[in-house]
């Protein structure tokens, strides 16, 4: 199934984009590409959502093969983590020589040497911007702006590639980072991956009160401060149990070393050892701002 729309004469020279999965990320890479002139092929499972793609003008073109990626010069997966791999692998019989090929998966420890052994033009990327909603109906021109968007390269990333995905990037107003896939999986694990978990045992801590009249005084009380800490425990849980999955080691590592600091806090109420918790609190003060964008 393939459904287009005209290609103007502005399109002609630009990079012809196939993104592969189209929900909030790949939505809104296609919103922003559109608008810079790219020909861009939207590919969703559904039928249903390749239109909506191309109606709201995050496709050019947008259907369910996925050998529309035919003659794209860059390829974005968008598709969920555990299936990145296997789209990989489904499209390069597909692929033009010399296309290049990158996503946007949250981990990329165990992805990007298995997508290199698939296709030479590989480039690991990881736009780090979302919303606690999922979907192509919530995807947003200018997500990107101003956000984090890591590239992952290896010994064996070609350098061309690279600086094309650069130049990609660069245009959407991302900020942009360069490490190895191993220090992207380490560091997202504590300020990504970590997050998610503390927050939603936050919530789950909150729903064990066992006097119903206190729980609905607390969920009534809650406002910006709980609202904050709250929110990525309140996602998609599929996107959570993926980070997990795939990040287990790193998660695991952050989540001894979270334990271990909230035992420390926990030991500094019990002895009422407040000049050493305001110690710690001073400590988390000073140190917020260089966490902040």
């Amino acid at each position: 199934m393939l459904v287009k729309t005209t290609v103007g004469k502005e399109l002609e020279t630009m990079e012809r984009i196939a993104i592969i999965g189209l929900g909030l990320i790949g939505g809104s890479l296609g919103l922003d590409l559109t608008r810079q002139g790219h020909p861009v092929v939207g590919i969703a499972r559904r039928v249903e959502t390749a239109k909506a793609a191309l109606a709201m003008g995050a496709a050019t073109e947008a259907g369910t093969d996925l050998a529309l990626v035919a003659g794209a010069e860059v390829v974005f997966i968008c598709t969920p983590i555990d299936a990145v791999v296997a789209t990989a692998e489904a499209i390069a019989p597909y692929l033009s020589a010399g296309a290049i090929v990158t996503d946007v998966a949250s981990v990329k420890g165990e992805l990007v040497p298995a997508i290199e052994a698939l296709w030479p033009d590989f480039v690991g990327g990881h736009p780090m911007a979302g919303k606690a909603e999922a979907g192509l109906a919530v995807a947003e021109m200018g997500l990107f702006q101003g956000r984090p968007y890591v590239l992952t390269p290896t010994a064996a990333t070609n350098p061309a590639a690279l600086e094309r995905v650069r130049a990609i990037a660069t245009r959407l107003g991302v900020n942009l980072c360069q490490c190895s896939p191993a220090q992207h999986d380490r560091a997202v694990a504590w300020i990504s991956h970590l997050p998610v978990m503390v927050s939603s045992s936050l919530i789950l801590a909150c729903q064990g009160e066992n006097d119903p009249a206190i729980l609905a005084i607390a969920q009534t009380l809650a406002s910006s401060g709980f609202q904050d800490t709250s929110r990525v425990g309140g996602g998609v849980p599929d996107l959570g149990t993926l980070m997990a999955r795939h990040n287990r080691a790193a998660l695991l590592e952050a989540l001894t070393g979270y334990q271990h600091q909230l035992e420390q806090i926990k030991a500094l109420v019990e002895t009422e050892n407040w000049e050493l918790l305001h110690s710690q609190l001073t400590q988390s003060q000073e140190a917020r701002p260089a966490y902040l964008s």
